[in-house]
């Protein structure tokens, strides 16, 4: 087995607000990141660009309404740096069109009622033109920020200086985000289909990682089992943004400048990206399932045979912890290794289900009931099975493939 394997939680997590806060920020410092990681990333460089931005715009430029800038650079902080790029372009093409049409109505109607009525309905149509994208609503923002900005000025000269000196600060905050993203930590290996399958792994890790020392313990307190819905329900979102890094990994390539600095700009070995998201979108459906039902169930039975119901499930519940360990560290150059742990930690996994599944059949649990769910329990973890024994075996497919590009 790998040397690296974290070690097992053996007590179970604190409770409470104050001990969850600790525990995320715990998670968001640990080694192999996730998303609570990630999320300090994007608020940390946010904030870097938005201060950076309100200082040229309030101290430099001394500008009227500064706050454009920042709001423009915190906006355009995307996932890569190209996606910075584009969104930087179709934003500044959308406030520009928008603050033309205040300037266009304004001069020939004036700064009446008519005029914001006709001038919305204007910058409303054209924000649905398709290659503005999702910035195409900042027509209408940016022509109703305009409009008051014109309204306040003395004359009609100052009103179009005011116009003016939107787009500038617009530009702005654009050219800081986009400087902050390429310069402070480029989204690319923390972003790249490899990292997104790592993310999404880590999360997984940390959530059975909390489970299975409950379980194991007999704690199926209502405040803990809420708090392992509630994590399960975030996998939905990290999914997607896996799924979304295996689409678009090759846009962190472009404009990037530790692209050549890394080793991951070569041809790849690893050609199963796609398969082992799909296969882990699938175990989240599973683990939302499983932590629903030990939120549905507070009032079971304290007996011996629950208690071991409940150890053994935490027994099972660690063996998976293993498996999705492995892939918050998955990597191009040790998938062979990764593999062979992979379809071990399986093996075991599958041993500790049977066990679980002939206890549960032999012992005198209501099965059947819908009330005491131990069936649907032992049905999830047959599903839950299933797909890691399916995800181990696209990580083994994927390794004894050729090597292909980088997609």
């Amino acid at each position: 087995m790998s040397e690296e394997a974290a070690p097992q939680r053996r007590e179970p997590a604190a409770r409470g607000r104050v001990a969850r806060t600790r525990q995320w920020f715990r998670r968001a410092g640990g080694r192999g990141g996730g998303h609570e990681r990630d999320a300090l990333i994007t608020i940390g460089k946010s904030a870097l660009a938005a201060g950076l931005s309100w200082y040229v715009a309030n101290d430099v430029m001394q500008a009227q309404s500064p706050a454009f800038a920042p709001f423009s650079a915190v906006l355009i902080m995307q996932v890569t740096v190209y996606q910075s790029l584009l969104h930087s372009l179709r934003y500044v093409g959308a406030v520009a069109l928008g603050v033309f049409l205040q300037g266009a109505f304004g001069l020939l109607g004036g700064p009446d009622l008519l005029t914001f009525v006709l001038m919305a309905l204007a910058a409303l149509t054209i924000g649905r033109w398709r290659p503005l994208g999702s910035q195409g609503s900042n027509v209408a923002t940016a022509a109703f920020f305009a409009f008051s900005a014109y309204l306040s000025a003395t004359s009609t000269g100052q009103g179009f200086m005011q116009l003016g000196q939107i787009i500038l600060l617009v530009l702005i905050g654009c050219g800081v985000g986009v400087l902050v993203n390429v310069l402070v930590l480029p989204p690319m290996r923390y972003r790249s289909a490899e990292s997104g399958i790592q993310t999404l792994g880590k999360t997984l890790s940390d959530l059975f990682g909390d489970i299975h020392p409950a379980l194991r313990e007999g704690e199926l307190d209502e405040e803990r089992t809420r708090h392992w819905r509630r994590r399960a329900s975030d996998l939905g979102p990290l999914t997607e943004q896996a799924q979304s890094s295996v689409r678009t990994a090759w846009e962190s390539m472009y404009y990037n400048p530790r692209r050549r600095l890394q080793r991951h700009h070569g041809r790849a070995s690893f050609t199963g990206y796609q398969a082992l998201v799909d296969a882990l979108e699938r175990v989240t459906y599973q683990v939302a399932s499983m932590t629903r039902s030990f939120d549905q169930w507070h009032d079971g039975d304290s007996g011996s045979e629950h208690r071991e119901f409940l150890s053994g499930y935490g027994d099972f519940i660690a063996s998976l912890a293993r498996i999705t360990e492995l892939f918050s560290r998955i990597e191009e150059e040790e998938l062979p290794q990764r593999s062979q742990e992979a379809c071990s930690y399986a093996q075991e996994a599958q041993q500790s289900h049977e066990r679980l599944a002939e206890f549960a059949k032999e012992s005198s649990l209501p099965l059947a009931d819908p009330s005491e769910p131990y069936g649907i329990l032992i049905g999830e973890a047959t599903r839950l099975m299933d797909e890691f024994q399916y995800t181990c075996d696209v990580l083994k497919q994927a390794v004894d493939r050729p090597p292909a590009c980088r997609s």
